[in-house]
């Protein structure tokens, strides 16, 4: 077994990958089980075919955390991840173009999505050295 295979089946690893992961997939079946509620946020957010892209954009959301958290297909499950905060945080959370009212709550939204699109990255860094 080499140093990188080790690393990614210590402990550590596997637990901060299950935190990670379940608690994407935890958001991710936030999103699917309310779809009609994210949808309007979404449409009220002026993003087209919202319809469409809320459950494809959380089905996303939801296959990368279960990657990551098995391991299974890593680069793929980290770069599905990638994706969604990608697309979904500057739309989604678009703090400077909200009223003040609104404003902090969107900038604490849109700050968590960094830290959880900061991870995915680092998670697709560690797939890409195995």
């Amino acid at each position: 077994m080499s140093d990188s295979e080790s690393t990614v089946d210590s402990v550590p690893s596997r637990l901060g990958r299950f935190l990670f992961a379940s608690a994407l997939a935890a958001l991710a079946v936030r999103n699917l089980t309310n779809l009609e509620g994210r949808i309007a946020y979404a449409d009220a957010k002026g993003v087209p075919s919202a319809d469409s892209i809320v459950p494809a954009a959380s089905g996303l959301l939801l296959g990368g955390s279960v990657g990551i958290g098995l391991w299974k297909l890593p680069k793929l499950s980290a770069g599905s991840v990638i994706a969604f905060f990608a697309g979904v945080t500057p739309v989604m959370h678009d703090f400077w173009a909200v009223d003040s009212e609104s404003r902090g709550e969107e900038l604490t939204s849109f700050l968590q999505n960094l830290a959880l699109l900061g991870a995915a990255i680092a998670f697709f860094k560690r797939a890409l050295e195995n």
